[in-house]
């Protein structure tokens, strides 16, 4: 990615893409019924990925019993992988399940009425589209895609299908974020002027797997289904277990902080805001410090302009910042107002760096304070079914129920599939402004990205 002349030429073929050469079964797009209070809710798992079994499984089984949920199939085109899944779930579920080499077989079954998709970044949405056009409800892990062409993709099958899609950006279902989105849309907060969001760690390991790069081979899995649409220099790429299992690394299956680790924080910025997407992006960033053949930057910051569409005047501008080489400052999320401070760290609201008398003194204005509180005492109480921690775990936990109650109810979920979309929007211009360093914006008509 050093050379900026090949990243442009990359990008832009890739940017290109549609998503083309998705299998879909049409004789399974009439599979859908209306669950009665008493049928079991059967699941399949649509790839058995690390963020499947540490979090995905765990936080369906905690309310499986309660709300008549049973896992019953497991697709994965790895054969290690969909032989550990299957056999690790049927010890946890206490009963034998099934084992799919690809979507195709998983959508075959009759016994399957909704999906978990966590497979690999780039086919989050390709495959939230089969299962919908297979008549299947679907929890899809984020990011749900990084091309506009992908988004547009699964956006298109979700309303056409009106299957029930919860987008797995879990903060939505977060007690602290959910009494945010309450307290500045009440107006109490005042208007946003500025958000300052960092992810920083220091960790060289991070989303590598070099034991499993070793044992994998090629005659285990299935690349061509894997690659899906994705090109590199307009052409498929060779076997190379590094992509297959270290993807976050690697463009054009991810796109890596951004996909990763903003996708969570600029939803935020959506929801409590209530705007689509950026009006524009700045960018940059490099490998500077983890020098082990990854295409994605260690370190990026980009730059976003928030505000109405149609009105200049007014807005916010969001800095994004990211490391893998420092974790001072950790994980942060700040709303500023000209009155103060909303902190999601510490869930606090305080008068920091709001308007003090003396300053508003000097323009014969008034002083604009908040008064420091925490969220839980600004705002209403949130329902129990909804509340969460804001350790990850709990939050995945609440967002998995919120997923399963509104598989049963035909509600929209938390993070429906607007919510990812919008994200997708947000990822799509920092990745054409990462790859090209110039400023981009965004076409509404064509639904598309704009280098300027």
């Amino acid at each position: 990615m050093s050379d900026n002349n090949n990243s442009r030429r990359t990008f832009m073929k890739t940017a290109t893409l549609g998503a083309a050469g998705i299998i879909v079964g049409s004789s399974a797009a009439s599979y859908a019924k209306i669950l009665g209070a008493n049928d079991r809710v059967r699941v399949g798992i649509v790839g058995y990925s690390d963020r499947c079994r540490q979090s995905l499984v765990p936080a369906l089984l905690i309310h499986a019993k309660e709300l008549n949920f049973d896992f019953v199939a497991v697709s994965d085109i790895w054969t290690r992988r969909r032989e550990e899944g299957a056999d690790s779930i049927s010890k946890l579920v206490g009963h034998e399940i099934a084992r799919a080499r690809n979507n195709e077989e998983l959508y075959e079954r009759k016994d399957v009425d909704a999906v978990i998709v966590a497979t690999a970044d780039f086919q989050h949405a390709l495959h939230g589209v089969e299962a919908v056009r297979a008549g299947r409800d679907a929890y899809v892990e984020k990011p749900l895609a990084n091309t506009m062409e992908d988004a547009r993709a699964i956006l298109k099958a979700v309303e056409e299908t009106k299957k029930v899609v919860q987008i797995g950006s879990q903060r939505r279902s977060g007690t602290n974020y959910i009494q945010a989105n309450e307290f500045v849309k009440s107006g109490k907060f005042g208007d946003i002027v500025m958000v300052d969001m960092t992810w920083n760690v220091n960790q060289p390991g991070r989303w590598r797997r070099p034991q499993l790069v070793k044992e994998i081979r090629k005659e285990d899995t299935d690349w061509n289904r894997f690659l899906l649409n994705r090109r590199e220099n307009g052409k498929k790429a060779e076997w190379d277990p590094r992509k297959y299992l270290e993807f976050r690394l690697f463009w054009p299956y991810s796109s890596g902080i951004p996909c990763q680790w903003m996708s969570h924080q600029i939803d935020t910025v959506h929801w409590f805001s209530g705007l689509p997407r950026p009006r524009s992006v700045v960018a940059n960033g490099g490998i500077y410090q983890w020098h082990d053949g990854r295409q994605n930057f260690d370190t990026m910051t980009a730059v976003f302009d928030y505000g109405p569409l149609n009105d200049m005047s007014k807005g916010f501008q969001v800095v994004y910042s990211s490391r893998f080489s420092n974790s001072a400052g950790g994980v942060k999320e700040l709303y500023y107002s000209n009155s103060g401070m909303l902190n999601l760290d510490t869930n606090k609201i305080t008068p920091e760096g709001g308007l003090r008398a003396r300053e508003a003194a000097e323009m014969q204005m008034q002083p604009n304070l908040l008064s420091e509180m925490s969220l839980s005492e600004a705002t209403a109480q949130v329902p129990a079914a909804t509340s969460a921690n804001t350790g990850a775990d709990n939050l995945t936990s609440a967002h998995m129920r919120n997923w399963m109650e509104c598989v049963r109810s035909r509600k929209t979920p938390n993070a429906d599939i607007h919510a990812g979309y919008n994200h997708s929007t947000a990822i799509s211009m920092t990745v054409a402004a990462l790859h090209t360093g110039r400023r981009v914006t965004f076409d509404d008509t064509k639904q598309e990205v704009v280098i300027s």
